[in-house]
């Protein structure tokens, strides 16, 4: 004899209609021309209702099982909570009480990306703190490029979510559906750009100087007044199109050269204040995980953006260089964060 099937979500809702309007179980039965047991054991299951989950007595933490998982969590950075546990041998704890328990001591972080500095490194970047130790910063104007993609990083897409609403569908695209290579700088309280760089330009020797031609010396540099160029000093990394001999000279026939062009320390984004406006920015245009369909939408929202740092923003970013080459000196030529 087969299988009898099951009660389909229809007849489930006949049987359901039926019973509140007062027939028995034999006359469902008849009426749907299905089993009697079917339709009983169907109303029965019904009526118990789901059983109560019956909780587990959680297995408590002394005081000293506790000291040893602070000790595993500094030990182990960027561990999972049973990986820590494990290692103090303490079995028998829920994910939960883990988790309950290390939040009290720990946060979830990400691992911080940062350049490798050698020793090499770590001297170059005390000799530059000690030579511009006396500097006037706010006559320095620290320049860099940002790349921006359609997609911006998964990271910046995250956010609460109402109950029984489903998350947003983010694209996913590759190379980030395409970027909008940007440069700016910044010198005292005031914002220069940004600028854009033409779409499929590589940034070589060449091109490079060709861009700083078009935007920032016929845009900017050409207006401002002989006594503050005089006293200008130009920062640039040390990125193969910006450190070459050709822009090296080129700058030099600008009048940039020597101490108007400031050395920069190898691996140092850290040590350029224009990281964080770039942080700034980046941060307002990909509120909400916003994504962006063209290039040309994502560069006006970078213009907005940059629109709305105002000068105190600026010149506390500018002004933190004093700060940073304390920090350097104090680390030995170690990282010190942005």
């Amino acid at each position: 004899m087969g299988q009898k099937k099951d009660l389909t979500g229809s007849e489930k809702s006949k049987i359901v209609r039926y019973l509140a309007e007062g027939c028995s179980s034999l006359k469902i039965a008849k009426l749907l021309k299905r089993d009697h047991q079917t339709i009983k054991r169907f109303i029965q299951n019904s009526q118990q209702g789901r059983k109560k989950r019956v909780e587990k007595p959680r297995r408590k933490i002394t005081a000293h099982e506790l000291r040893k998982v602070k000790r595993a969590a500094a030990k182990m950075p960027l561990a999972t909570s049973l990986a820590i546990f494990q290692s103090c041998n303490i079995t028998g704890v829920p994910k939960s009480t883990r988790c309950a328990i290390l939040r009290d001591m720990a946060k979830v972080r990400k691992a911080e990306r940062r350049p490798p500095l050698n020793k090499t490194h770590k001297l170059k970047r005390q000799d530059w703190a000690k030579k511009y130790l006396k500097t006037d910063f706010s006559k320095v104007l620290w320049t860099d490029e940002m790349r921006v993609s359609l997609d911006m990083p998964d990271g910046w897409a995250r956010g609460w979510i109402g109950k029984g609403q489903r998350a947003p569908v983010r694209l996913r695209r590759q190379q980030g559906g395409g970027g909008v290579l940007v440069w700016a700088g910044i010198i005292k309280d005031e914002l220069v750009g940004p600028f854009r760089v033409e779409d499929g330009v590589k940034l070589n020797s060449q091109s490079y100087c060709q861009f700083l031609e078009d935007t920032f010396f016929k845009q900017w540099y050409r207006k401002k007044s002989a006594s503050f160029k005089k006293n200008m000093i130009f920062m640039q990394d040390n990125a193969p199109s910006h450190a070459s001999k050709y822009s090296t000279a080129w700058l030099a026939r600008k009048g940039i050269k020597e101490g108007k062009l400031m050395t920069w320390p190898p691996c140092s984004p850290d040590l350029n204040p224009i990281e964080n406006l770039w942080s700034i920015i980046k941060c307002e245009i990909s509120k909400e995980g916003k994504q962006y369909t063209s290039l040309n939408s994502v560069w006006e929202a970078v213009v907005a953006a940059a629109r709305n740092v105002d000068g105190e923003q600026i010149k506390t970013l500018t002004e933190s260089m004093d700060g940073r080459l304390l920090s350097v000196l104090a680390k030995k030529g170690g990282y010190i964060g942005r």
